[in-house]
């Protein structure tokens, strides 16, 4: 029997395949986003009891708040920290540290003792401070690594098509984490689900990070950054050389997110507080009576009113909402591909300044009117959203790529999505429960991103893959 003269070689790809780039940029946002919202869900559900259990419902409530805003404090860190990596190191790489960060972060949340627990009070809810902050720290450098795999991996007229495949995963997180708690709401009892249910969906993450990180250890770098590398062209230090020569789309593109990040965080976070606050304050005692609390004083004199929904009713009304922001997040790539990223956003921004003001007529309208508020908000949140993941890559250039679109999304995330839950809350009560203050809120962000659009000019036709800084 004759040998082989040459030696088996194993073919290397030097590509990365479109299933692969839809695969591994949409799963790791998923799963970023899924730990994410499983927070922003707990934050309003338990949390407010179980980390600050000796303060009534409203400071419950603005202190869970509060520790929500952490990560967003935290994600310009690591948009620097990640973004360094990413215009240094590559793409690849610094999305798996970005997913593991996540993960194991998302996982500890699940193991952490309660501020009920003797001896926990001070140091439980401290810990979960710390642990928001990773968090923050890793949705800081996956998005814009994210947008970065599918876009410089996209072919020519395609960018913002294949650039709203990590944008999906903000729905498909959405709804699987909502899903999971709304599953164990109804599969356990107030108290069970008090008591430890609510780890799960934290605990569960370690699942679909192994998944994710599985799928991004097969990648091969970016057409885009492989080219910067055979130049010489990478970058010392990243966020020195973006600051010095690209600090105007920095600015922009800041506010260009704005309205983005506010008009979320009000359909999501917001909307929940405020549709399952008891409507009467007759129903805020029958339910601290039931939760065997009595109303003390101050919560009684500081009482706000909301739309009283039940929570599992309110959150099936969140997910049907969600479903239309999944599909006008695919319906913008197109759009924005044929009529371009800044005309197209200019259309949906003014129609997000026109949204706020619709806040009361709408959410004194009944079952109907609530609906229709998700829906539409939801639907110019896809709008809006679909486009961000070709737009901000393309006011950088490659070589600072990463750093520039990662900052610039996660600045915006400090002025929009930290402080619109908590604005949202005290202008409500501001308000003496009435939405008047918290659309008008809405309008005048998107006031700030329309002038940030005005400014700029389009970025369908810049040269992507041969410019550096």
């Amino acid at each position: 029997m004759s040998t082989p003269s040459t030696a088996e070689t194993i073919a290397v790809p030097t590509a990365n395949s479109r299933g692969r780039v839809i695969v591994a940029s949409l799963i790791g946002t998923t799963i970023e986003f899924y730990d994410f919202y499983v927070y922003a869900t707990a934050a309003v559900l338990v949390f407010p009891a179980l980390f600050f259990p000796n303060a009534d419902a409203t400071t419950q409530l603005l202190s869970s708040f509060a520790i929500f805003g952490v990560a967003f404090v935290a994600r310009p860190l690591g948009s620097i920290i990640f973004g360094h990596f990413g215009d240094k190191v590559g793409r690849k790489g610094t999305l798996v540290a970005s997913l593991l960060t996540m993960g194991v972060a998302t996982f500890l949340i699940g193991c952490l003792p309660t501020a009920l627990v003797p001896g926990w009070t001070f140091w439980a809810p401290a810990l979960l401070v710390v642990m928001r902050f990773m968090q923050g720290l890793a949705l800081g450098g996956e998005w814009s690594g994210a947008a970065l795999l599918a876009t410089e991996n996209a072919p020519a007229g395609k960018r913002a098509i294949w650039g709203t495949f990590p944008q999906m995963g903000a729905p498909i997180g959405f709804i699987l984490a909502n899903a999971l708690f709304l599953g164990m709401s109804f599969g356990l009892s107030t108290a069970q689900f008090t008591a430890w249910g609510w780890r799960i969906p934290f605990l569960l993450s370690a699942v679909m990070v192994i998944i994710g990180l599985w799928v991004r250890l097969k990648l091969v770098e970016t057409p885009a950054f492989q080219k910067v590398i055979d130049q010489g062209e990478v970058t010392k230090l990243p966020v020195g050389r973006v600051f010095k020569t690209s600090w105007r789309p920095l600015v922009l593109g800041t506010f260009v997110m704005l309205a983005t990040y506010v008009v979320f965080y009000l359909m999501t976070t917001f909307t929940l507080s405020y549709g399952t606050a008891p409507a009467t304050l007759e129903a805020a005692k029958a339910k601290a009576a039931a939760a065997g609390k009595t109303m003390t004083p101050d919560a009684i004199n500081n009482f706000v009113a909301g739309l009283g929904y039940g929570r599992n009713e309110f959150l099936i009304m969140l997910i049907v909402g969600v479903v239309f922001f999944g599909i006008f997040t695919l319906v913008a790539g197109p759009l924005a591909e044929k009529h371009g990223r800044r005309k197209m956003l200019l259309w949906v921004t003014v129609a997000i300044i026109v949204f706020g003001f619709t806040f009361v007529p709408l959410f004194g309208a009944g079952t109907v009117g609530v609906m229709a508020l998700l829906i539409i908000g939801f639907t110019l949140m896809g709008l809006t959203f679909g486009p961000m993941g070709a737009l901000l890559p393309e006011l950088f250039p490659t070589n600072v790529r990463y750093t520039g679109s990662a900052v610039s999304y996660n600045l915006s995330s400090i002025l929009g999505a930290a402080l619109a839950p908590f604005v949202s809350v005290a202008l409500w009560q501001s308000a003496g429960g009435s939405t008047v203050l918290v659309g008008l809120y809405l309008s005048a962000m998107g006031v700030l991103t329309l002038i940030a659009l005005l400014v700029m000019k389009e970025t369908r036709d810049l040269e992507y893959v041969s410019n550096v800084s």
